[in-house]
């Protein structure tokens, strides 16, 4: 994506106006209430009427996809006026979703999916059209033609060749199936938006509205600012975190980048190095947990696991990912002598706690319910409510009513997005399971690639990754969560290693040129050129490239296996990408700079890169022990050895490992 395309995407948000402001007030506290009144089982307490599950959907549908049409123009352009078409495209979604709400019963009884009335099935087409016309405008051209497409397929399939061909389904049965439906619209994606994600969208804005982002960014400056590359650790520090609870790259970006980012520059790191460590950390925190995103939810609804059960997989490749950036950063300043900034101009950590103290609170407060009380639907809600409590308690962020708005604003912005998305993202799913071309599809992967695990992996890594350009990452992951997901786990890998690495997969596009959409905010920000910040931030960020094939071949990478399993391959994977981000920057911890060997550098560099992918490719029944004739245990005795003789080779010298690391 060009800087141009960028900001196109960025002025297709209509400006702000009384009745957008109203209608988003009104959208997001009634949705709220009613996520509330549903997760929380309020009918059930108060004895009052408790929603049907395809209820409450239809009411989420009715509330929420209307706000597309109030948010965003129909093309990148400026201005605040919303045309007659879009009050009637917003009214018609609100009128049509709230009857099928209120009609929820008969149609569980009737059988819509199949046995609509007439009129039902024009209102369905109607909706249909919608649903597509609110995924453009939240999505963009790319998400809103494949959605078009593979919803029209069962209505299509006998006209298409090989295997993607089958019997067509009339018109009005496959609109029908879409609508009313358990697997479309009101399938997986909406499904898990309206149990889980509702919530931990609310506590990302709470956040970032009371000052979570700027504590994060001063303690992470009071932490590290004034070691080697401090402003450089600084952002990986918060951006992490931040990102981690807003679930964004972009949002990610431009809140934390705009501070990080010049703190950078004045130490001494290039633009474009600035701009690609500030997108690197961004894109991993939205693989970082507790939040990680809409799409982690949407893993947990597709597999039918808690969510604590993705957190915990998710932590140790976050962990490396995150370990690898730092060792990168600290070998570049260490090699470039790039100090930290001086003591007196960061907080101290002391006052930065004393004024924050409650936003770690809050957060081991959502760890814990999430992990040990397993309380995933209730738990944002209730750090929530914590932290706003707390917060018009302390004065320093005490917000007044103009905040409070503003707040319910940004929520309400943030459903209209997700919302217009994940509905549309419902029909892929809905018509591959309605032609039951799912099967098909594996089989056809898995004869293409001849049974061969490692090439069904590589085919799911370029597929993720293309798919990721054009598509959001849910809309990407889902795709192949019901395509290729079974072919691999079918061929005996691990399942949530493997969803784990299509999510993964399509992430990677964020860093990636050309299309790399965080590294081009953050070269806005820093004033950088958009090629140069994504050929920076791939070189940064190349573990991300590698960990997702470690943890699918032995998902001990991930936590699932014996401790001692767990430990052993954890740690070799960490001597290895100590000795990969070595060799990328050219600068190893406890020799010094690989420069000073003159001649032997690259060839020293490429001998360590090589090393380090063995050090940290996991032993497993697919790589096999015998592919490095090193048993894992033994791994880091060889290592060391090799480390000490470099040192010798190369003098012992060359400024040493220490220092700020």
């Amino acid at each position: 994506m060009s800087k141009n395309q960028l900001e196109d995407s960025l002025i297709r948000n209509r400006a702000p106006n009384d009745i957008s402001n109203y209608v988003l007030r009104f959208a997001a506290i009634l949705s709220s209430f009613l996520s509330i009144y549903m997760l929380f089982g309020v009918g059930n307490f108060l004895n009052t009427y408790v929603l049907l599950d395809t209820e409450y959907l239809y009411a989420m549908i009715a509330l929420l996809l209307p706000l597309p049409f109030i948010v965003y123009h129909p093309t990148p352009r400026r201005g605040n006026k919303i045309p007659w078409y879009d009050i009637i495209f917003a009214a018609s979604t609100f009128i049509i979703a709230s009857y099928f709400c209120y009609s929820g019963s008969l149609i569980l009884e009737e059988g819509w999916e199949y046995l609509a009335p007439t009129y039902a099935k024009i209102m369905a087409f109607i909706l249909w059209g919608l649903v597509l016309e609110a995924s453009r405008r939240a999505g963009g051209n790319a998400i809103f033609i494949i959605c078009l497409i593979i919803s029209i397929y069962p209505a299509i399939s006998t006209f298409l060749p090989g295997f993607l061909s089958a019997p067509a389904q009339p018109w009005d049965t496959t609109a029908t199936f879409h609508i009313f439906g358990t697997e479309s619209i009101m399938g997986i994606p909406m499904t898990a938006f309206a149990t889980l994600v509702v919530g931990f969208l609310i506590f990302g804005v709470a956040l970032q509205h009371t000052g979570g982002g700027s504590f994060f960014l001063n303690l992470a400056f009071a932490l590290l600012g004034t070691r080697r590359g401090g402003p450089a650790k600084v952002s990986i520090f918060s951006s992490g975190l931040m990102g981690s609870m807003s679930g964004s790259v972009i949002t990610n970006v431009l809140t934390t980048g705009v501070l990080s980012i010049p703190a950078m520059k004045k130490t001494g790191f290039k633009s474009s190095y600035a701009a690609g460590v500030e997108a690197c950390a961004s894109t991993g925190g939205v693989l970082m947990p507790p939040v990680m995103g809409a799409t982690a939810f949407v893993m947990a609804t597709f597999l039918e696991v808690p969510y604590s059960e993705i957190i915990i997989a998710a932590a140790f490749p976050s962990i490396l990912y995150y370990f690898g950036l730092f060792m990168q950063i600290d070998a570049y300043a260490a090699r470039n002598h790039l100090k930290g900034l001086p003591a007196q101009e960061l907080p101290s950590i002391k006052k930065v706690l004393k004024e924050g103290w409650y936003f770690v609170f809050v957060f081991v407060m959502l760890i814990l319910m999430l992990l040990y009380m397993q309380r995933e639907a209730q738990a944002p809600y209730y750090a929530t409510a914590t932290l706003l409590i707390i917060n018009q308690i302390v004065k320093i962020h005490r917000w007044n009513s103009k905040k409070f708005l503003n707040f319910i604003e940004s929520v309400g912005r943030l459903f209209a997005e997700l919302a217009g998305i994940l509905v549309a993202i419902g029909l892929i799913i809905g018509s591959l399971t309605f032609t039951g071309k799912i099967g098909t599809i594996t089989y056809a992967l898995v004869d293409f690639a001849g049974d061969s695990i490692i090439i069904l992996l590589i085919m799911g890594a370029l597929t993720s990754f293309i798919l990721g350009i054009g598509m959001t990452v849910t809309a990407a992951y889902l795709f192949l969560a019901v395509t290729l997901a079974p072919a691999l786990t079918g061929s005996g890998l691990d399942k949530v290693a493997v969803h784990l690495f299509m999510l993964y997969w399509g992430m990677i596009s964020f860093i990636t040129p050309p299309v790399a959409i965080g590294a081009f905010a953050a070269a806005s920000v820093a004033g950088a050129n958009g090629i140069r910040t994504g050929v920076e931030a791939m070189k940064l960020g190349s573990v991300i490239y590698f960990i997702p094939f470690f943890f699918v071949l032995n998902p001990a990478l991930i936590g699932r296996g014996s401790v001692l399993e767990i430990f052993t391959v954890f740690f070799s994977a960490i001597a290895g990408i100590i000795l990969i981000s070595s060799s990328l920057q050219g600068y190893l911890v406890g020799i010094g700079n690989l420069k000073n060997s003159r001649y032997l550098e690259w060839p020293i560099r490429i001998m360590l890169g090589f090393s380090g992918i063995l050090m940290a490719l996991p032993g497993g029944d697919v790589t096999g022990l015998s592919l490095i004739h090193i048993s894992e245990p033994t791994r880091p005795l060889y290592i060391s050895y090799a480390v000490f003789c470099l040192k010798k080779k190369c003098g012992g010298g060359g400024g040493g490992g220490g220092g700020g690391g």
